[in-house]
């Protein structure tokens, strides 16, 4: 009874992914996927998706470790915090950075230094970081969890100091779950829509990422545009999800 659940739900999954493909037109998608629109929306895409993954993973490393191995004052405090991203909209996410990066000390003070996150391409790296940063640090935080404490209380009896430790024995038992942070990270960096909306804007071969064309071009009733970068964002994901199971294989 629940194999036969579980593939009615997996059967309903895949007639609703599969509908995209049955209801676009391909020869709207030849000729749109090589408009000026979509090679821009794509590489935009592609480069603030690689520039906030490798971001998100250099704080996400740290702090996952951090709350897994040590104890302090606030830890719980801490933690709370850095889910709870998860928890509500991206559009809320989104209206809080746009607030803290608008006008108060911290969004002058990065004007100041060249760093203007509102409206702006840098913007959309942000929105991105910002969304994806509480899941990659919940996959490390879990990752460390499940590695054994003693190794490393090995290695530092045999003379490693603790962030010696940390790159030599720590991070090698954790490459499995990195491998699967980064490539949730890169997918939820590709995918924000709410966040990049509110703080970078929806502006027009501008801060258009893949969904933001999507939302732009619904909104101007393209469907054959919007289908497309639809479909383009499935491939992108389906991807990322068969390097990370190959990968997965490997190790």
């Amino acid at each position: 009874m629940l194999i036969v659940f579980t593939f009615f739900i997996t059967f309903l999954l895949l007639m609703a992914m599969g509908s995209i493909f049955v209801v676009a037109s391909w020869e709207d998608i030849r000729q749109n996927i090589w408009s000026p629109e979509m090679r821009f929306s794509l590489r935009l895409s592609m480069i603030t998706g690689l520039i906030s993954t490798a971001l998100v993973m250099f704080f996400a490393l740290p702090i996952g470790y951090t709350l897994s191995r040590f104890d302090f004052w606030g830890k719980g405090f801490v933690k709370t915090i850095t889910d709870m991203p998860v928890a509500f909209p991206e559009l809320v996410l989104g209206l809080c950075l746009l607030l803290l990066f608008g006008n108060t000390f911290v969004g002058d003070f990065l004007n100041f230094v060249g760093l203007n996150f509102v409206f702006s391409q840098k913007g959309v790296v942000a929105a991105q970081f910002f969304t994806a940063l509480p899941y990659a640090i919940r996959i490390m935080k879990s990752t460390f969890d499940y590695i054994d404490p003693r190794m490393e209380f090995i290695s530092r009896s045999l003379g490693y100091s603790q962030f010696e430790t940390f790159l030599n024995i720590s991070l090698p038992m954790a490459k499995s779950g990195i491998l699967a942070s980064t490539v949730i990270s890169f997918a939820r960096c590709i995918g924000t829509f709410g966040t990049v909306l509110i703080l970078a804007g929806g502006s027009y071969m501008k801060t258009e990422v893949l969904p933001i064309t999507l939302y732009l071009n619904i909104s101007y009733g393209n469907m054959g545009m919007a289908l497309t970068s639809g479909i383009v964002l499935m491939v992108v994901s389906f991807l990322a999800i068969f390097v990370f199971e190959k990968a997965e294989v490997g190790f």
